[in-house]
């Protein structure tokens, strides 16, 4: 049975500004171009941090210099296009981070308050917003949200257990040998697990988190919606990624969304007139928010279209939540239920997990989901092995493989054919390597999980902040525990 729980705290008023801020981003981000960000360069030819903050949008593969670092560099000069200027910078600052840690720690370090203070407190905070506010990430996003918004339960079953094997993972950076606590006391870092073929190797909490602990994933959530559709096709539940969105949704017949195809939808291909971080001041509010917030209203009333569905990759939250719309009325229960019964049970996951809803009981699955660091990881072992987890095959072969393979129809999301990232998407899954072999789901404030299938090594990373080039740092950690023997 799914247990919905009600709100402990009340919701913000309707004219709530959310605050969001995406994934770590730099001002080079595929959805902005030069002429938009010259409009907003100052008269001196700089940038101030609040008019990068308004640019940031999620693009989780762009390993140019982020924002933070951006507001401590020297200015451009008026006469130089921002990208040129990063990428000039960009060699500049790996190097200068690795001599930093070499003597200190980063500026990004455990040592920043969080609200520690205070208790780790939770709520919206003042002025009100979702996840603005420093001192009350720690707290809302290790449990915090649950009783900030309604939200599924998604009950475990019997746990497939996780073997401790504790090892020494050692990496290189900048002047010195450093390890995966190093790492964590670099950078504001809730969790971290490290494990292969379902063995941990490390798994360390900050900010006086725990294992039993329900981390959110913003939008590692997708991944998780990725799976559930996989098995909906693999059910004949769903029978094509053909097919229109309207089929399955007679309420969208009409509509931007209802026309466009699910592979489209899958590969933030639908066409729609949708900015990031612009959209999500209207999507958050109306579909999760307010109290009488509505996901398929926010989804039928987004219309304008930009260019044919399939011409172009653009993240934003509408194709998400279609597919969500999509898997509803194809399985006939909520994403919660099904995900109960078709994947978190049959996984062996070791605790219950909770997904945010809108005021009818539906999940707001472009993000929301949380889980127990460790139950991220199962979600990463069971990508390595291909759907194959707890003694059966929950996800085909098939559909995992999918995930490295692109169709004719898929150009725009192929490796080389996205902007900024080499690597590619696919169903709501990042590639970091254009070969398929390391699959990422992504969330907002530095959320990872990282997967290598050729040696089934997986690691997870939970966090409050994405500034400053952390990114830089856990790759050569990540990198370190492929190559371990």
């Amino acid at each position: 049975m799914i247990m919905r729980t009600s709100s402990a705290e009340s919701q913000p008023s309707e004219a709530i500004n959310i605050g969001l801020r995406g994934a770590p981003l730099c001002v080079s981000e595929m959805n902005l171009n030069y002429e938009l960000i010259n409009q907003c360069r100052t008269p001196k030819g700089g940038w101030t941090k609040r008019q990068l903050e308004a640019l940031r949008v999620v693009d989780p593969f762009v390993d140019d210099i982020c924002l933070t670092t951006c507001f401590s560099q020297p200015k451009p000069p008026t006469n130089e296009q921002p990208r040129e200027w990063i990428v000039k910078r960009r060699s500049f600052n790996s190097l200068a981070l690795g001599l930093m840690s070499a003597g200190s720690a980063p500026a990004f370090s455990q040592t920043n308050d969080w609200g520690a203070s205070a208790g780790y407190p939770t709520g919206w905070g003042s002025p009100q917003r979702m996840s603005w506010h420093k001192h009350t990430r720690v707290g809302n996003y290790s449990g915090g949200f649950e009783a900030m918004l309604p939200n599924n339960k998604i009950q475990a079953g019997a746990e497939s257990p996780l073997i401790e094997a504790t090892r020494d993972i050692r990496y290189q950076w900048g002047l010195s040998s450093r390890g995966a606590a190093d790492y964590m006391a670099g950078w504001p870092v809730t969790g971290l697990l490290i494990a292969r073929r379902g063995k941990v190797w490390f798994e360390r909490y900050g900010y006086e988190r725990g294992a039993e602990m329900r981390m959110n994933g913003w939008s590692m959530s997708k991944g998780v919606t990725s799976l559930l559709l996989g098995i909906a096709l693999d059910q004949g539940r769903v029978k094509s990624l053909e097919d229109r969105a309207d089929i399955y949704v007679p309420s969208l017949k009409g509509t931007l969304h209802g026309e466009t195809t699910l592979r489209n939808l899958m590969n933030m291909s639908s066409g729609a007139a949708v900015v990031h971080a612009e959209g999500n001041q209207t999507i958050y509010p109306d579909g999760l928010i307010r109290k009488d917030s509505s996901i398929e209203s926010t989804v039928k009333l987004w219309n304008a279209r930009q260019e044919p569905q399939g011409a172009r990759f653009n993240y934003n939250e509408l194709c998400p939540l279609t597919i969500g719309m999509v898997l509803r009325a194809a399985t006939g229960t909520n994403l919660s239920e099904f995900a109960q019964e078709a994947l978190w049970k049959p996984m062996g996951a070791e605790g219950n997990a909770t997904w945010l809803t809108d005021s009818h009981k539906n999940e707001f699955n472009c993000v929301g989901f949380a889980a127990r660091l460790r139950d991220w990881a199962r979600l990463g072992q069971l990508v390595v092995q291909r759907g194959y987890m707890n003694g059966k095959q929950i996800v085909s072969q098939s559909w995992m493989e999918s995930y490295s393979r692109w169709e004719p129809n898929e150009a725009q999301v192929r490796p080389g054919g996205m902007p900024n990232n080499g690597g590619g998407y696919k169903a709501f899954l990042w590639h970091a390597k254009p070969d398929g072999s390391r699959l990422v789901f992504s969330g907002a404030e530095a959320q990872q999980v990282r997967v290598h299938i050729p040696t089934e090594t997986v690691l997870v990373q939970t966090a409050v902040d994405d500034a400053g080039p952390w990114r830089k740092e856990l790759d050569a950690l990540f990198e370190a525990a492929i190559n371990a023997s």
